[in-house]
C-alpha cells in the first residue's frame, strides 16, 4: 500500500471513529436520543410515505366526510372525506423539504457573511453586520410574510422567504467565533507562511467555526417548521390540497370544536418535530463542547 492509500485509510478510520464516539455522546442522553429517534422517525416515515399511506391523501368522498378516528381511518377523516392520518404521512415530505431546503440555504450564507465580517474586520465587518442588524430588528415571521405577500403564495417562495429571514444569527454565530480565532497562533503562523485570505477563510477559519453552526442550524430547525406551519395557516405557503400540516390546521379550524382531530393530529405533529429538533440541538451542543468531552 503507498504512502498516500495508508494516509487516506488512516484519515478514514480518524473520521469514522470521531463519528463513532458523537454517536455514543448524543446516545447518553435519553432526551437527545428521544429527539434523534423522532427525527429519524421523520425521515423514514417521508421515504415510505406512499407505501404506507392506507389511503390517497387527495381522494375525496363526501360521504365519508368528518368521521371520526377509526379502524378505516385511524386519525379520522376531513371535510371533504380525506383521509387525515394519510394526509399527515404525505404532510411529513413538505416538512422535510422546506426544512432541508431552508438549511441548506441559510447554512452556507449566513457562514460566509460571518466568517468574512469576523475576519476582515473594518469597514466590510460594519457594512455586512449593519445588514444583518437590519433583518434581525424585524419578527422573523413577520419579515417572511411580507417576503411571500411580495413574491406571492406558493411553497417555493415560502423556502426562499424563510431562507432570507433565517440566516442573520448565524452569520452573527460565524461572526463572533472567527473574531474569537483570528488572533490564534495557528491562523498567524499561516499568514506568515504566505496563505492568502481565501485559504485561511476556506481551510482554517469555517471547519473550527462548523461545529457552532451546526449547532444553532439544528436548533433554527424548529423555527423553520413553525414558520412554516404559520404561513401555510395563512395560506401563503403550501398551497390545496397539498398536505402541509399548517394549512391542515387552517382548514379544519371551522370544525374543530365537533371534529378535534382535524387540529389535534396535524398540530401534535409539528409540536413533536419542532421539540426534536430542539432536543437534538442541545445533545449536538453538549456532544460537540470540548469541556463536555
Amino acid at each position: 500500500m503507498t504512502a498516500a492509500a495508508q494516509a487516506s485509510a488512516g484519515a478514514r478510520s480518524a473520521w469514522s471513529g470521531e463519528a463513532a464516539a458523537l454517536a455514543r455522546r448524543l446516545l447518553r442522553n435519553p432526551l437527545t436520543a428521544a429527539g434523534l429517534v423522532v427525527i429519524a422517525g421523520l425521515v423514514l416515515l417521508a421515504a415510505l410515505a406512499p407505501w404506507m399511506a392506507p389511503h390517497d391523501p387527495l381522494a375525496q368522498n363526501l360521504a365519508r366526510a368528518l368521521q371520526p378516528p377509526g379502524a378505516d381511518h385511524w386519525f379520522g377523516t376531513d371535510e371533504f372525506g380525506r383521509d387525515v392520518f394519510s394526509r399527515l404521512l404525505h404532510g411529513t415530505r413538505i416538512t422535510l423539504f422546506i426544512v432541508v431546503l431552508v438549511t441548506v440555504v441559510v447554512g452556507p450564507l449566513g457562514m460566509a457573511v460571518g466568517v468574512v465580517a469576523g475576519w476582515f474586520g473594518g469597514a466590510v465587518d460594519a457594512v455586512l453586520m449593519r445588514l444583518t442588524d437590519i433583518v434581525l430588528s424585524f419578527p422573523g415571521l413577520v419579515l417572511a410574510l411580507a417576503f411571500v405577500a411580495a413574491l406571492g403564495p406558493g411553497l417555493d417562495h415560502a423556502v426562499l422567504a424563510i431562507a432570507l429571514t433565517a440566516w442573520p444569527p448565524i452569520a452573527r454565530l460565524a461572526r463572533a467565533e472567527a473574531m474569537t480565532l483570528r488572533q490564534a497562533d495557528f491562523i498567524v503562523a499561516a499568514q506568515l507562511q504566505g496563505a492568502s485570505h481565501a485559504r485561511i477563510l476556506l481551510l482554517h477559519l469555517a471547519p473550527l467555526c462548523l461545529p457552532s453552526v451546526l449547532v444553532r442550524l439544528t436548533m433554527n430547525m424548529a423555527s423553520v417548521v413553525l414558520t412554516a406551519a404559520g404561513l401555510g395557516f395563512l395560506g401563503l405557503g403550501a398551497q390545496p390540497p397539498l398536505p402541509e400540516w399548517g394549512a391542515m390546521i387552517a382548514e379544519g379550524r371551522r370544525y374543530m370544536l365537533d371534529s378535534w382531530w382535524l387540529v389535534a393530529a396535524p398540530g401534535a405533529a409539528i409540536l413533536a418535530v419542532s421539540m426534536a429538533f430542539n432536543l437534538l440541538g442541545d445533545g449536538l451542543n453538549d456532544a460537540l463542547d470540548p469541556r463536555q468531552q
